[in-house]
C-alpha cells in the first residue's frame, strides 16, 4: 500500500550484486503519468530470469542506478496522462513493459505496452503474460518459422516461457515435445499442450527422444539452458532444423560440422530486439488466445514483494521450473 499520497513501497537496486543488493522501500515517490502513459496500481508482477542477470550487473542491459526491477505487472488503472483514450481509472490491465519499474506499489508504463485483462484471468495469470508469452510466441514464429504438423521439442518445458511455447505450439498445430526435470513438472506440461515429456534428468533422455523422433529428427528447439544443452540440441534435429536460444548461463563448445551435416540454423531470441511491428504481431496473437481459451498461465511460487531476495535466490537455485513466478503486490 502507498504510505501517504505521493510516496509508495518500491525495490530499488542502487548497486549491482546478488539477491541482497534488492531493498524493499517504503518513501519512493510516487510516479505520474506523462503523455501516452498511464498510472498503474499493481497487483501481481512475474520474475523473470533477466531481472536476476540485470540485477547483478551481468547482462550486456545496464540500466542507471538506482532503478527498479519488473516488467510484467497487473492490476488497475489509477491515472491516465494526457491523450490516452483507450483506458480509463479502474481498468484491468497488464503490461509486457514498464517505465518505472514493476517491483512496486505502483508503475508507470506507457499505453502502448499495456492490454486489457480479461476477466478470464486473475492478477497473477496476468502478471504471468508478458515476456514467457511474447518470447515464446517470436521464438517459434518470428524467428524459428515453425509451421503446422512440424515438431517442435521444448527443452525445459516446465517454466514460464516453457509451458508459452507448449500452450502456443499446441494450438497452432504442431507436434509438441517437452523436457523437465520433475514428475511434477513433466505432468503440469503434459496438461499444457505437450504430446510427449521427457525427464531430462535421466541419463538417457536424448536417445529416448531420438527413438521417438525416429529417423526425422525435431524441426525447432526452444532452448532455456544452451550452455548446458546445445551441443545435444543440434544431434536432434531434423535436415533444415532450427534451434531457438532463449536462455543461456555461461559458454559451451559445440562442434560446427553438426549445423553443416543438416544445415541446421542456431538463432538467438530477444524481445529487445522486437520491432513494434512485431510485438503487434505477439499482442494479437495472444489476445485471441486469451479469448479463444487456450491461453492459461500456469502461476508457480508467489512471493510477497517483502521477500524479492528470496524469489530471486529461488528462481536461480531451484532444481526445477513449476511455472511462472510472480510477486504479491
Amino acid at each position: 500500500m502507498a504510505t501517504g499520497r505521493n510516496v509508495m513501497r518500491a525495490v530499488r537496486v542502487s548497486e549491482f550484486g546478488g539477491p541482497e543488493v534488492l531493498k524493499l522501500l517504503s518513501d519512493v515517490l510516487l510516479p505520474n503519468p506523462k503523455e501516452n502513459q498511464v498510472l498503474i496500481k499493481v497487483h501481481a508482477c512475474g520474475v523473470n530470469p533477466v531481472e536476476t542477470y540485470i540485477r547483478s550487473g551481468t547482462h550486456a542491459r545496464k540500466p542507471a542506478l538506482p532503478y527498479t526491477p519488473g516488467t510484467d505487472v497487473a492490476g488497475v488503472i489509477e491515472a491516465v496522462g494526457a491523450h490516452v483514450t483507450v483506458f480509463k481509472k479502474g481498468d484491468r490491465v497488464f503490461t509486457n513493459g514498464t517505465i518505472s519499474g514493476g517491483y512496486a506499489d505502483y508503475t508507470v508504463a506507457a499505453a502502448d505496452t499495456v492490454f486489457p485483462l480479461s476477466d478470464k484471468l486473475d492478477f497473477k495469470q496476468g502478471a504471468a503474460i508478458g515476456i514467457p508469452y511474447f518470447t515464446a510466441y517470436r521464438a517459434l514464429f518470428q524467428k524459428g518459422h515453425a509451421k503446422p504438423g512440424e515438431t517442435v521439442l521444448v527443452h525445459g518445458a516446465s517454466g514460464g516461457v516453457g509451458i508459452a511455447a507448449c500452450q502456443i505450439a499446441r494450438a497452432y498445430g504442431l507436434k509438441v515435445l517437452g523436457t523437465a526435470g520433475t514428475e511434477e513438472g513433466m505432468n503440469i506440461v503434459l496438461r499444457n499442450g505437450a504430446h510427449k515429456m521427457f525427464n531430462h534428468r535421466e541419463a538417457d533422455y536424448v536417445d529416448k527422444i531420438k527413438e521417438f523422433t525416429v529417423v526425422q529428427g525435431v524441426d525447432v528447439i526452444i532452448e532455456m539452458l544452451a550452455n548446458v544443452n546445445l551441443a545435444t540440441d543440434l544431434q536432434l534435429l531434423s535436415p533444415g532444423g532450427r534451434v531457438m536460444i532463449v536462455g543461456s548461463r555461461g559458454p559451451i563448445e559445440i562442434y560446427p560440422r553438426d549445423t553443416m551435416m543438416k544445415e541446421s540454423s542456431i538463432i538467438g531470441v530477444s524481445l529487445f530486439c522486437a520491432t513494434k511491428k512485431s510485438m503487434h504481431e505477439c499482442e494479437t496473437a495472444l489476445l485471441a488466445g486469451i479469448e479463444a481459451g487456450w491461453l492459461k498461465p500456469v502461476v508457480g511460487p508467489e512471493y510477497p514483494l517483502e521477500k524479492v531476495a528470496k524469489a530471486h535466490e529461488h528462481l536461480i537455485n531451484s532444481s526445477g521450473a513449476l511455472g511462472k513466478m510472480v510477486l504479491l503486490i
